[in-house]
This record gives structure tokens, C-alpha cells and sequence, in this order.
């Protein structure tokens, strides 16, 4: 038996190696925490949990650090990132865009939580700026409906009300409906956290801490990159314009910011390095 020819039929059937993202688009990958209905009313307090919030701000820093997004947002057991159309991580390969990034998240918050979890991905492209506008408002409207849901199912549970019950009276209520739920029992919704009811950001920003040159033996000001966490974030209007801004904000360097190592290895030799809060240091120079 030829054995290249042999290995060529076999690679030939791998139907989707060759599928890749369309040139010149704005990219958003998604990863969705599998079964965590479940597990997070096995493991957290419910409707929300700092504890687990903090959990997926951690996942989302990793993916935005090794993807070098431009934006990611966090909200219920999903995350967003933003990719710029020059990203070109992988050779742009949806098979391994997928399986990379839902493995990344999977092992950032299993290594967090202490406890095993995992993601499923899936990705957006859209071809301007505007359609980036429009997709993370249509997340934040999601994560706005779900935390008024959630916000009822739990409540009408502590009641004392069966799952199936709970569900039925979300089923045939309005919004304002819902809200009044809630009010008649001691709880505004408008004046719950920001992060629960508008979901969590993050991108890149830089900074300058004290460094020191060993030619000249002084301590010098080094510009730095970390990652923002804003659990504040704006919504409707205001929150268009910020991802506007965000999504149009040019690296001068050409870089993608925050972008870490070779094009198909993302902490490989000579990449740029992370610590836990998601700060950027320059790697090893090349010789």
C-alpha cells in the first residue's frame, strides 16, 4: 500500500478542515456552558452568585487573552468574544476555532471552580460594525430577560411554588407583570446589581507602571496592557456606542490588541504572556 496516498484519502475525509472564516469579517465566538442549569443549582445560590460570576469573568479573561479579542462579554453561562476581521489565529479554521475555544473555556473554569466543566462553541460573523452593534445588543436584551425570569422563577420557588407551576406563571405573564411579581414581594429589579441585569464587559487597556532600564541603571515608566472588567455597563443607546467605540478603536502598533504568539500556536515561543489578571508582559526576545 502507498502510504501517502493512503494518508491522502483518509485526510480527505475530514470534510470541514478547509472550511474557514469568510475574509474580511467581524468574527464573535460564543461558548455556552453545557448543562449548567443543573449544575449550577447543584453547585451556586440562585438567581445569581457572585461566586460564579467571578468564575466566568475568569473564563472570559483566558478567551479574550489567547484569542487577543478585541471585546468580550459575559452574561448568564455564556460568553462573547469579539474577533477583528484581520484575526487570523489558526488560518481562520472553524474546526479548530471551535474546538479550541470551548476547550479553553472548559479548562480556565474547571481550573477555577475546582470543579469539572464544559463548553460548547459556536460562532457569528457579521460584515460591518453595525452588525457588531447589533449582536452584543441582542445578548444584553437576552441577558436582561433572562435575569427578570430568573429573578421570578426563583422567587415564586421560594414561595413554595413546584417547577412546573413557577413556569406556567412566567408562561402567561407580561414584563410588567413580572416586574410587579417582584415588586409586591420587596424586590425592584431596576435596582438590582447592573452586572445581573446587563451583563458583564471586558477589553483591553493600557497603563504605565514603574520599570527599570539595566543600561542606564534607572527606573523608567512602562506602558502595559490588562484586561477591564466593567460589571457597570450601559445599556440600550448608550452600550451601542460603546461597542461602536470599541469595535472601531485602532491598535497603532497594527496589532490586534492584546494578540499573543504565532499565528497557529497561542503561547508559543516568543508570544506575549498573561498572568491570573489577564496583565500582558512582553516575552522571551528573539536572539
Amino acid at each position: 500500500m502507498d502510504a501517502d496516498r493512503f494518508e491522502a484519502e483518509q485526510r480527505s475525509r475530514e470534510w470541514f478542515h478547509s472550511l474557514v472564516l469568510m475574509p474580511g469579517v467581524w468574527t464573535v465566538i460564543r461558548v455556552d456552558g453545557r448543562g449548567f442549569s443543573r449544575f449550577t443549582e447543584e453547585h451556586f445560590d440562585k438567581p445569581f452568585d457572585e461566586r460564579f460570576s467571578a468564575l466566568m469573568v475568569e473564563t472570559a479573561r483566558a478567551l479574550t487573552t489567547e484569542l487577543g479579542a478585541r471585546y468580550a462579554y459575559t452574561e448568564s453561562d455564556e460568553i462573547s468574544v469579539l474577533l477583528d476581521p484581520s484575526f487570523d489565529l489558526f488560518g481562520r479554521e472553524v474546526e479548530k476555532l471551535v474546538s479550541v475555544t470551548a476547550g479553553i473555556a472548559s479548562a480556565a473554569f474547571t481550573h477555577a471552580a475546582g470543579t469539572p466543566a464544559h463548553f460548547d462553541s459556536r460562532i457569528w460573523m457579521g460584515t460591518g460594525v453595525g452588525d457588531v452593534v447589533d449582536y452584543f445588543s441582542w445578548r444584553q436584551s437576552d441577558a436582561a430577560r433572562c435575569a427578570l425570569n430568573g429573578w421570578c422563577y426563583w422567587t415564586l420557588r421560594g414561595d413554595g411554588e413546584s417547577r412546573r407551576a413557577a413556569t406556567a406563571v412566567l408562561k402567561r405573564t407580561t414584563k410588567a407583570e413580572k416586574n410587579e411579581l417582584l415588586f409586591s414581594r420587596g424586590i425592584n429589579f431596576n435596582g438590582l446589581p447592573a452586572w445581573q441585569r446587563r451583563g458583564i464587559g471586558m477589553w483591553w487597556e493600557t497603563f504605565e507602571r514603574a520599570g527599570f532600564d539595566p543600561i542606564r541603571e534607572v527606573e523608567v515608566p512602562a506602558g502595559r496592557r490588562r484586561v477591564h472588567v466593567e460589571r457597570e455597563l450601559p445599556m440600550k443607546d448608550e452600550y451601542r456606542s460603546l461597542i461602536a467605540a470599541l469595535a472601531e478603536k485602532a491598535d497603532p502598533t497594527g496589532r490586534v490588541p492584546g494578540a499573543r504568539g504565532r499565528r497557529d500556536d497561542p503561547g508559543g515561543p516568543g508570544s506575549a504572556t498573561a498572568g491570573p489578571t489577564g496583565e500582558v508582559e512582553p516575552g522571551p526576545a528573539g536572539g
